[in-house]
């Protein structure tokens, strides 16, 4: 028989046997496989069985469905191939070896499971391609450009005292000369 295994750190060795011809898959419990972590969408897919194949289809995920790394809204599921949701990737097995060990339990508060975390998807090719462009910001902002009337000023007075330095020291020199 057919069945998950979960590869994920805190989920290692959790498994789940495909027993019925559809299986939804999720961080809610109205799932018929739950999965209570932030990165995995509510409703974030369901599993078909179709003869020996066994087809994924993305429910429109927050954080989409990969397999073998690669972006699928739908696609079959080979045995050993890894399935990641979010965060948290699933090897398929067959075969009727011995059941994985449970997961160890979880310390801690159960985690929030009303609103989906969105994985940050850093920089993307699109981005790179427009180079760099110019920050703008608003003129009330904390970072906004400010004047320059300080240093205007503090040169202007540096000048006239520099200066009023140097005619004293021409002014000694002349004195102690005559």
């Amino acid at each position: 028989m057919a069945k998950f295994v979960v590869l994920s750190e805190g989920y290692t060795g959790r498994t789940y046997e495909l027993k019925v011809d559809k299986t939804t898959v999720g961080r809610l419990e109205d799932n018929t496989f739950q999965i209570p972590e932030p990165s995995v969408s509510s409703h974030h897919c369901e599993v078909m069985l179709r003869g020996h194949d066994i087809l994924v289809k993305d429910l429109n995920s927050t954080n989409g469905t990969f397999i073998n790394g690669e972006k699928i809204t739908e696609a079959v599921l080979k045995p050993g191939q890894i399935l990641r949701l979010g965060t948290i990737e699933l090897r398929l097995e067959t075969g009727g070896g011995p059941a994985a060990a449970a997961a160890a339990a979880a310390a801690g508060k159960k985690p929030s499971l009303d609103q989906t975390r969105v994985i940050p998807q850093g920089v993307k090719l699109n981005d790179l391609e427009l180079g760099t462009q110019p920050v703008k910001f608003e003129t009330d902002s904390p970072f906004a450009k400010k004047t320059n009337k300080a240093n205007i000023v503090f040169i202007t007075v540096g000048l006239v005292l520099g200066a009023i330095i140097i005619a004293a020291i021409v002014f000694a020199f002349i004195s102690l000369r005559t």
